[in-house]
């Protein structure tokens, strides 16, 4: 599966991270999950939804929304695609077709789209592109919705499994 970038809002910031200087004495004094082989829930949540088969899905949670806590909360209590979207103040709209290339020019307050994310699933050689708006709606295809429709159920299924969400 491959995933193209989202274009972003024009004027967007763009931010660096910058390293600082380490104090390695209280860096080995700290009990950080990852050292203690303790993850939270949300660490749990990271790790499964940042695997490749849900690469399409996370790149549409992360455009939605930027609190992961409230991302979390929202896979673990919905049941359908349509339902999460809800959940996160957005109303999915059914396209027949997405031009994503015409909506790249429309990206922005005058065009009304936020994100477009053209994803291409290769094992189906599907093209199942997805816009987020301005005006909290995810305009999609059928085929499209259907797939991450299965796709957060799989996601589901294998946190269900973890007991990550018990």
């Amino acid at each position: 599966m491959r995933l193209a970038r989202a274009k972003s809002v024009a004027g967007a910031a763009a931010v660096t991270a910058q390293a600082l200087p380490v104090n390695n004495h209280f860096a080995s004094m700290q009990n950080s999950p990852a050292s203690t082989g303790l993850e939270t829930k949300q660490q749990k949540f990271e790790t499964f939804v940042s695997r490749e088969v849900f690469t399409g899905l996370k790149a549409i949670l992360d455009s939605l929304s930027p609190n992961r806590g409230a991302l979390s909360a929202a896979v673990s209590g919905t049941n359908s695609y349509q339902e999460l979207l809800g959940r996160l103040g957005y109303r999915l709209a059914f396209t027949k077709q997405i031009h994503v290339q015409d909506c790249y020019s429309r990206v922005g307050r005058d065009g009304g789209i936020r994100a477009v994310l053209p994803y291409h699933d290769v094992p189906t050689q599907s093209s199942l592109p997805t816009l987020v708006n301005l005006d909290f709606t995810v305009t999609t295809t059928l085929k499209s919705a259907t797939f991450f429709n299965d796709l957060l159920a799989r996601l589901k299924a294998q946190l269900n499994d973890q007991e990550i969400f018990s």
